[in-house]
């Protein structure tokens, strides 16, 4: 990477396990960066119409001079945390070095029952919330947020139909429910960007001409049982994937930088055409990666993932 002297290097990570997240797909991203980028250091514009849990976003924070960017996300919960982190991160770290202190005092079963009254409250609390406007709820409701994904079963965020946190406790020996450091490091990353609780159609008008956008869609389930979708309660069907195929289009027209990452339904069935035939004209690559979230430990194997552009190397 360039040595610019402007880079932040703070070092910002993920604060959340997200399903899906790109960590360990950052090293075949990162070689695909448009070369100006590479070669410069400096992206003037950042959109990401999908944020999740930020790996790429972060990794751009800590190793370019990002002049401006703008996550979407549809899911409320985390665009509020986000915003909190960014605008009173202090107040957030405060509250769960509380509740890590608490929980690490208990035994096993003491442990269990914390989480799901944590849970609980966490379900109760969403009626009636006002996700748009600040109040001393979101430091709770973000506290919360973050103490059940560090301390659940695999570190998974999932919703039921009615949009409940439902997945069970972890019984982590000692899980590190507060890193300060990185909510720290994850502050300044945020400062000099936008977050938007928003369908990734509506990023549009913050895509201007010669913008780098990385979208990272819920991906397609690799086979018909599967199901990595469950980040809010609507889901993101073949319909939703066709919708963003040609919302990549009509960027592309804009003279936008775009690059998209998708599972390879190919890992199933060689003949599976979607999306070679939705992005037909653009650059298909297929990298690999390893399922980072699966219940079942044998399946946590490398499996092949595509990276679409819009952009050749050189460009």
């Amino acid at each position: 990477m360039t040595s610019n002297t402007q880079i932040h290097k703070n070092k910002a990570k993920p604060f959340l396990k997200w399903a899906g997240g790109k960590k360990q797909l950052l090293g075949a991203i990162s070689k695909r960066l448009p070369q100006k980028y590479k070669e410069n250091g400096v992206l003037e514009n950042y959109v990401e119409p999908f944020v999740g849990g930020g790996a790429l976003f972060f990794f751009l924070k800590n190793n370019f001079h990002v002049k401006k960017a703008v996550l979407y996300d549809v899911n409320r919960e985390l665009v509020l945390a986000y915003n909190l982190i960014k605008e009173h991160h202090k107040e957030l770290i405060d509250d769960l070095k509380k509740m890590e202190k608490e929980y690490l005092s208990k035994n096993n079963k003491e442990r269990k029952k914390y989480f799901y009254s944590i849970r609980e409250k966490y379900n109760e609390q969403r009626y009636g919330f006002d996700y748009k406007t600040y109040n001393s709820g979101w430091i709770s409701r973000t506290s919360y947020l973050i103490f059940l994904n560090k301390t659940c079963f695999n570190g998974l965020y999932r919703v039921n139909q009615k949009g409940e946190f439902n997945v069970p406790h972890g019984s982590y020996k000692n899980p590190k429910i507060c890193d300060e450091e990185n909510l720290l490091n994850v502050n300044k990353a945020l400062q000099n960007t936008k977050i938007k609780c928003s369908d990734f159609v509506n990023s549009k008008n913050e895509i201007k001409r010669d913008a780098f956008v990385y979208l990272d869609p819920p991906y397609r389930p690799l086979n018909g049982t599967a199901n990595f979708t469950s980040y809010s309660r609507d889901g993101f069907d073949e319909s939703d994937q066709r919708r963003l195929a040609k919302f990549f289009k009509n960027m592309d027209k804009k003279g936008a930088l775009l690059m998209l990452s998708n599972s390879d339904p190919k890992n199933e069935n060689p003949e599976d055409e979607f999306f070679d035939k939705i992005y037909e004209g653009f650059r298909i690559e297929r990298v690999t990666a390893k399922r980072a979230i699966s219940c079942v430990g044998s399946k946590r194997g490398e499996i092949k993932e595509l990276i679409i552009r819009n952009y050749p190397k050189e460009s």
